[in-house]
């Protein structure tokens, strides 16, 4: 063991330094850590300050690793993962809107498209500037507490489980029209096991699925928009002459209105991108937001307006299921019929697999952060996926809807749509104040397009309008919600404040006679190791307030009991003088946390973030640095994971 002594200077006293290996630790004061035999709940142990010298000669390789890392995404598959959904809603929301709006059904989906215009400038902005997975929780973890982040988490999970039950009973649905003799029970439980077979055996060929049914479902909706034109001229557009001649169902304002609340809907899947911008390639992400929104703007009002000028009004509520269904029949007879019910059964089998890719990457990234299992994040040698993840939801869903379809048939199945109405439009909302929190708190982050202040306020307002009218439409959906939200929660919930219950538990327990002997050393054990956890903060200058309100933000998000305040220098000279000192100042104020200073020769990097990852044996899920100016040469998500937690 080579062993030899330094001295460094601060305010002109000396420490003694030992060095193991390359590492230096320097013991102030003489003080030394406490031992795992001596560490209790209250005290973690004096912190030590350690020199790396190691990482300006290892960053080299681990960059080069890092960079080939991934298998990233096109711009037409990525598109069409989450195009099948929202180019889907076209199958149900021409008829919702027409049902609730009548003859100003296309109006209300022109409102539509314009708050989607609004969000796909709020998505842009936030998708760039922190291009992680994990949608809403994503950007308010990065802006806000954990807890808030595991809200929108919670809700964005409840919104993919509705869409993939959802969309799988209505694809079956449709194919059931076409062959009677398939059984919808069983038969939806095959698509989500299809599925979850075709995820499991990776992204990329899912996205060749996905670009498929993509392809034909845009094909046959241009179809229909061409024999639709056709037939319009040929009656002279005289049932849309006709159907203008209506009166208000309540008054213009309101019509438009409730229109606008259900049409809202069919944007479901443009929020998809962002839960899996990581396997995309760089600039993808908003040229997917583009290509849904256009698809959005061109399909969804024109399709409205061509239903109208095909079927009189009275008659939309008996065809609001297969309504273009009908449309094609009365464009062109049978054959089209036959080619809409294909394609619906198709596309929203399509929706299903959206729902899988999402909560793939929400899941995974909530497991890296301690929100779910860790044993989540397992991969199989084979394909390289989460496997546990993809079967976990199919188990779920597939046994989601059994439970409901057998304890009250569809009726039962269409409360999932109100459960998936509430989640979804709150997410929406969620991702557009994180917009806002992102423009105030992290103000200098760089990203190279951002929207005005004005249209990320027009747009939160807009889908919570929306929301409101929704549940005000149908009040006994809050209820359904309610349960389901709140079992989400719950479990995770147990996994984010598993260790205050563990004391709770064992406080309580401690009194019954016979437990410390049984299962107390073990339960007080299991606690130990969850609050042993490490988490790193990168810091520059070291100044104090910066470091004690980043201590303090640990101390309220995360379990953990040791913290490493990390700071990189390329030069001695450059370490801040009062570092040193006002590192020991922290390591004093806070007992029961154990604080290290870590200084490591070389320069800030994603090589060398993952080299003190590796060394320190750190999660880059645990790793947090302040908001870097727009001056930073490097994008976050180059990082890997690691979190925004102060200005």
């Amino acid at each position: 063991m080579d062993s030899r002594a330094h001295s460094i200077q601060d305010g002109g006293d000396k420490q003694l330094v030992q060095t193991l290996d390359s590492v230096t630790v320097m013991l102030i004061d003489g003080g030394k850590k406490s031992s795992p035999d001596t560490k209790t709940w209250d005290s973690a142990g004096k912190g030590q300050l350690i020199q790396d010298t190691d990482a300006v000669h290892e960053v080299g390789f681990t960059q080069g690793f890092i960079d080939a890392q991934h298998h990233h995404l096109g711009q037409i598959p990525a598109t069409a993962i989450s195009g099948n959904d929202i180019t889907s809603s076209c199958l149900y929301v021409a008829g919702l809107a027409a049902i609730s709006a009548g003859k100003f059904a296309p109006i209300s989906l022109l409102l539509v498209v314009v708050i989607l215009w609004l969000f796909r400038g709020v998505y842009s902005e936030v998708g760039c500037a922190l291009p992680l997975n994990g949608g809403a929780y994503n950007i308010l973890l990065n802006t806000t507490t954990k807890l808030i982040a595991a809200i929108a988490a919670c809700l964005t999970l409840l919104s993919y489980v509705a869409t993939a039950v959802v969309s799988a009973s209505e694809a079956v649905y449709y194919a059931n029209l076409l062959a009677s003799e398939i059984n919808p029970l069983w038969a939806t439980v095959v698509l989500l096991g299809f599925f979850c077979i075709l995820n499991l055996v990776g992204i990329s060929e899912s996205s060749v699925v996905a670009t498929l049914i993509f392809f034909i479902h845009c094909t046959t909706l241009i179809i229909l928009i061409v024999l639709c034109f056709i037939e319009a001229f040929r009656t002279n557009w005289q049932i849309l002459i006709d159907n203008w001649d209506v009166p208000p169902q309540i008054s213009v304002p309101r019509d438009i209105f409730n229109g606008f609340c259900l049409g809202l809907l069919g944007v479901s899947g443009f929020e998809t991108s962002a839960n899996f911008i990581e396997e995309q390639k760089p600039g993808v992400f908003p040229k997917t937001l583009r290509n849904m929104w256009f698809a959005v703007a061109f399909f969804n009002p024109l399709i409205s307006l061509l239903s109208l000028a095909l079927i009189p009004i009275h008659e939309m509520p008996q065809y609001s299921v297969v309504l273009l269904s009908e449309m094609g029949r009365r464009a062109s007879g049978r054959w089209l019929e036959v080619l809409i019910s294909v394609d619906a059964a198709l596309v929203l089998s399509g929706a299903v697999l959206t729902g899988y890719v999402g909560v793939g990457g929400l899941m995974r990234r909530m497991a890296l952060d301690r929100l779910l299992p860790r044993f989540l994040l397992n991969q199989n040698p084979w394909r390289k996926t989460n496997h546990w993840i993809i079967i976990f939801f199919f188990v779920t869903t597939s046994s989601l809807y059994l439970f409901v379809s057998l304890s009250g048939g569809t009726d039962n199945v269409s409360t999932l749509s109100g459960v998936y109405t509430v989640s979804f439009l709150s997410v929406m909302a969620l991702f557009g104040v994180g917009n806002l929190l992102l423009k105030y708190k992290r103000a200098d982050l760089k990203r190279p397009t951002q929207t005005f202040w004005g249209f990320a306020v027009i747009a939160i307002v807009g889908v919570t309008s929306a929301l409101v009218g929704n549940i005000m439409y149908d009040v006994s959906v809050l209820a359904y919600f309610s349960v389901y939200f709140g079992a989400t929660l719950v479990v995770v919930g147990i996994m984010m404040f598993r260790t205050r219950i563990l004391r709770i538990v064992y406080q309580a327990a401690s009194r019954i006679p016979g437990f410390e002997s049984c299962m107390g050393d073990t339960l007080r054990e299991e606690i130990l190791k969850l609050q042993s956890a490490q988490v790193a903060f990168f810091t520059r200058r070291g100044k104090l307030s910066v470091i004690n309100k980043a201590i303090l933000y640990i101390r309220d998000n995360e379990v953990a009991d040791k913290i490493k305040i990390i700071h990189c220098y390329e030069n001695v000279d450059d370490i801040p003088k009062k570092m040193v000192q006002n590192w020991e100042t922290m390591d004093r104020c806070y007992p029961k946390i154990s604080i290290d200073l870590v200084l490591v020769h070389g320069k800030f990097s994603p090589g060398l973030v993952d080299y003190v990852s590796t060394k320190h044996n750190i999660p880059k899920n645990f790793m947090f640095l302040t908001c870097p100016d727009d001056q930073f040469p490097n994008n976050i998500a180059e990082f890997g994971g690691v979190r925004l937690i102060t200005h």
